[in-house]
């Protein structure tokens, strides 16, 4: 499993104490305060939360855990991405209109999230998990 849609930076300080902005932390720091010395491993399951990424990680984690799930044999998987206005669902659902081995996503069940959640079919014989990147 790789590093990148385990890790979790959590900062030590509250970046948003100092008001101007040289006194804030960049992101690097931010990583290096982290009390974790070493990623965190998180299981392969066939639901994430995306929720605890930043809005800018959202389609890189989603097609990262795609790939694992598809390397993993999953041939389902549900992502819960929030109701809110439909923009991060929007961005994961075009994500998916492009990805080879995803043959269709659909709204979860309601008991499941509803339109706050997103299930994905996958079939990782439709393409090459491994070497599909977005651009």
């Amino acid at each position: 499993m790789r590093a990148l849609w385990a890790l979790l930076p959590i900062p030590r300080k509250n970046p948003y104490a100092k008001k101007d902005k040289e006194s804030l932390p960049s992101a690097s720091e931010e990583l290096d305060d982290s009390p974790f010395p070493d990623p965190i491993v998180m299981p392969l399951e066939d639901v994430i939360d995306l929720h605890p990424f930043a809005p800018k990680e959202i389609r890189s984690v989603v097609e990262e855990y795609l790939r694992e799930c598809c390397s993993a044999g999953f041939t389902q998987v549900r992502l819960i991405h929030g109701k809110g206005k439909g923009v991060q669902r929007e961005s994961i659902r075009s994500l998916l209109a492009r990805l080879p081995y995803v043959t269709d996503f659909a709204d979860a069940p309601m008991g499941a999230g509803g339109w706050g959640a997103t299930i994905v079919r996958l079939d990782p014989s439709r393409g090459d998990p491994a070497g599909s990147r977005e651009s």
